[in-house]
Parts: structure tokens; sequence; C-alpha cells
């Protein structure tokens, strides 16, 4: 049987380790999961996790200086693709963050920065669990009921110009899309590796997926 290689871009920040190790806990006995920051082995890759923390600047002149940007496009547009937290963010146009920053360019839209009255609870960044309601259906929401609880830290949000691929919502005093698809693309806010059960579900759906 032919190996399945995943690989998981390391672009210096980002808890690269607990995603991996969590990627191959459920990965199939066939996969191979590669942490790199090699554009060739992001090229022949079979399915690509883009896991990420940090600031969307220092993540961008990473990804510029390592040579991955366009590896990174063309697999967002080609195979599987799971991008997680600042690894959704980036795949927009533009986000506020650091003075405003262009990203990849691969989703159309913006990321912008949670607004809270003065005399409001609400804190940010929003961090903790929260639930995704899923708002259409997909192959990664498998075996994950609706309103799932998953943990998040995060001090944006992003806005796409197209509202029919977000695939799910969180409130954290605005209601906001926390999970993007199109086509071979799924990309989340919240971190599946720190989500438990359900997050190590969405993995193995990822890790099954095809990207239809």
């Amino acid at each position: 049987m032919d190996q399945k290689l995943v690989a998981v871009i390391d672009y210096g920040m980002g808890n690269l380790r607990s995603v991996s190790k969590a990627a191959e806990h459920v990965a199939p006995d066939n996969t191979r999961i590669l942490v790199t920051h090699n554009p060739d082995d992001i090229a022949a890759a079979d399915a690509v996790i883009f896991p990420g923390q940090g600031a969307a600047k220092a993540c961008m002149a990473a990804l510029q200086e390592t040579g991955m940007i366009h590896p990174v496009q063309a697999a967002a547009k080609e195979k599987p693709f799971l991008g997680i937290c600042m690894g959704l963010q980036v795949l927009m146009q533009h986000s506020d963050e650091n003075d405003g920053v262009n990203c990849l360019n691969i989703i159309p839209g913006n990321v912008k920065h949670f607004e809270f009255e003065d005399n409001t609870i609400l804190k940010t960044p929003h961090m903790g669990w929260n639930q995704i309601n899923q708002t259409q259906e997909h192959a990664l929401w498998h075996n994950i009921p609706q309103d799932s609880r998953f943990y998040f830290v995060h001090s944006y949000y992003v806005q796409p110009d197209n509202q029919d691929i977000i695939t799910g919502l969180t409130t954290h005093g605005t209601t906001f899309p926390s999970v993007l698809s199109h086509k071979n693309l799924f990309a989340i806010q919240a971190h599946p590796e720190k989500s438990a059960d359900h997050g190590l579900q969405l993995f193995k759906n990822f890790l099954q997926w095809n990207g239809q």
C-alpha cells in the first residue's frame, strides 16, 4: 500500500509537537506525519496541515524566508488542506494585526480584532472552551455532534467575503465564522489538538479525507 505523506507546516511558531502527535495518534497505518519547513516537502505531500499561534506578520515573514509561500498557496488549492488558528487567518487577503498585514490571499476577506465595550465582562483574547455551530455538512464533521465544544485562543477573527464558505459559527460577544471550507480546504479557528476527543476526531476525519 502506498504511503500517504502529510506535511505539518513549521514556520517557527505554534504548538507543532502537539499537532503532529495528535495527528499521529489517529493516523492510519500507511500515513506518515512530517513536520517541515521545506517547500519541496509541502509540494510532495498528499495533504497539508497548517497549524499556528503567534502573529500574522511574523508568520508571513517566516513563510517568505523559507520559500514556503507558493507551495502553501498551491496546496491550499490542490490537496486536502487543514488550517488551524493562525493557519486559518493567514489564508485571508489581509489582517488588521500588526498595523495591517497582507496575507496569503487564498480566501477573499479580512481578519478583524474583537472590539468590546469597556463595561463588558468579555475579554480579549477569546480563550477557553466554546461551541462551534456547524452551519453546513462536511466530511470533517463526521462523528462530531452539533455544537460541540472546542478550545480557542485568539484576539482576531476572519470575515470572508463569501458567506457560503462559512462552515461553523461561534459566539464571543459577536458571532464570528470559526470554520471555513471550500473544495479541498478546511480551516478552523479553534485548536483541535487541544480539544480532547472532538479534536482527535477532526484530525482522524481529515487524514481519511480525499479533499472532495
